[in-house]
C-alpha cells in the first residue's frame, strides 16, 4: 500500500475519482478506448496517430478528469488520428477515500510490464491481462502521453527517458517546468518505455507527465495544459481552441534534470532522514539523506537533486533517483 496517501488526515482529498462509465464501451473493441479520426485522407495533411493514457494508476485520478474534460470539450483531430485510453479502470474503480493510495493497482504495478518478455509470457495478473488487451492499441500509437501523479507535493515533473527524441518531445510540448532525463525502474518496464517508444532510432515517441500530488486539484490543472500543449505540438487541434482552454501566461521556462543514479530498496526497513518531497538540492556530496536496513543511503556529488522520493519503500521499488541540472 502507499503508505503516505493511506492517511487522508494528512492529505487534502480534493481531487477525487470522476465518473468515467460514459466512456466504457468506446469505439475500438476494447473497452474505455476511444479513437477519433480527423478523416484527412492526403498522406501530407493526414498527421500522426496520437494517444492520450490515462489512470496506468488507478488512484492517480488527474489523467482521468483529463480525458474526460476532452471529451466533453469535444476536442477532435484536426489532422491524423487520436486514442483516449483509460487504463487500469478497475484499480480506478476500487477507490476508498479511507485508503485511497491502496487502489493504484489490485495485483501488480500497470507501469512495470511493459517489455516484450513480460507480455508475451506465461505469468498472469488483473494488470496483465488489461496491458495485454491495449497492447495492439498502443502498437498503433506513434506518439504517447501518459498521464500520472506523485505521492508527495512536488512540482510537475515531464520524465522524458533517456533517447533525444523522448528530450526533444518534452521540450517542445513546453510544459511542466521540470524535465526528467531517466532510465526507469529496476522492477519492470514502463509503458513509456515500451517497444518503439524507447528505440532510439525510431521516429515514435512517447512522454510520461507526473502533474503533482495525487489528490490536488492543481495536478488535474497540468494534466489538461499537458494534454492540449501534447495535441498542439502535433497540429491536432488550433492554437485558438489551445488558447481558450490554456492559461494566459506563457509556461515557466524549462529545466533539464539528469539522473544518474536510481536507489532501489533492498532490505525490508527503508527509512529517510527528513520529509523530503521531490526536488531538493542538497549541496555537498555525502549526505546522508536514508537507510536501507543497515545501509547508509548519501547523496553521491555536490548539488544533488532528490527526484520523486517515494513512501512505498518495499524491496524492488525505487526509493529515490539522484540527479543534477544539465544546461
Amino acid at each position: 500500500m502507499d503508505t503516505l496517501a493511506a492517511s487522508p488526515a494528512r492529505l487534502r482529498l480534493e481531487l477525487k475519482p470522476v465518473d468515467i462509465s460514459a466512456y466504457a464501451r468506446g469505439n475500438t473493441g476494447v473497452p474505455y478506448v476511444t479513437t477519433f479520426n480527423s478523416g484527412q485522407s492526403d498522406r501530407k495533411k493526414s498527421g500522426p496517430h496520437l494517444m492520450i493514457n490515462a489512470l496506468t494508476h488507478g488512484n492517480e485520478v488527474c489523467g482521468a478528469h483529463a480525458l474526460k474534460f476532452l471529451f466533453e470539450a469535444g476536442v477532435r483531430p484536426a489532422r491524423g488520428k487520436l486514442t483516449l485510453s483509460f487504463a487500469n479502470v478497475a484499480a480506478y474503480d476500487s477507490f476508498d477515500e479511507d485508503h485511497p493510495g491502496a487502489s493504484r493497482y489490485l495485483d501488480e504495478d500497470f507501469n512495470r510490464l511493459w517489455s516484450p518478455e513480460v507480455l508475451d509470457g506465461d505469468r498472469e495478473s488483473r494488470e496483465l491481462s488489461r496491458a495485454r488487451e491495449l497492447r495492439p492499441i498502443v502498437d498503433q500509437a506513434d506518439h504517447l502521453l501518459d498521464l500520472h501523479s506523485m505521492q508527495t507535493e512536488s512540482p510537475p515533473l515531464a520524465l522524458a527517458g533517456v533517447t533525444r527524441k523522448g528530450l526533444d518531445l518534452a521540450k517542445t510540448v513546453g510544459a511542466p517546468a521540470h524535465i526528467v532525463v531517466d532510465a526507469g525502474h529496476a522492477e519492470g518496464t514502463r509503458l513509456r518505455d515500451y517497444g518503439a517508444f524507447g528505440d532510439p532510432d525510431d521516429p515514435k515517441s512517447a512522454l510520461l507527465v507526473e502533474c503533482g500530488q495525487h489528490w490536488l486539484r492543481d495536478s488535474r490543472a497540468v494534466a489538461i495544459e499537458c494534454a492540449l500543449r501534447f495535441l498542439l505540438r502535433f497540429g491536432a487541434i488550433s492554437e485558438e481552441l489551445a488558447a481558450a482552454h490554456l492559461p494566459e501566461a506563457p509556461p515557466a521556462p524549462q529545466r533539464i534534470i539528469e539522473v544518474t543514479d536510481a536507489v532501489t530498496v533492498r532490505g525490508g526497513g527503508f527509512d529517510f532522514s527528513g520529509p523530503f518531497t521531490g526536488l531538493e538540492v542538497i549541496g555537498a556530496a555525502g549526505t546522508l539523506i536514508g537507510r536501507d536496513g543497515n545501509k547508509e543511503i548519501r547523496t553521491p556529488y555536490d548539488d544533488c537533486v532528490l527526484v520523486m522520493p517515494s513512501r512505498k519503500l518495499r524491496a524492488g521499488q525505487t526509493a529515490v533517483r539522484f540527479g543534477r541540472y544539465i544546461s
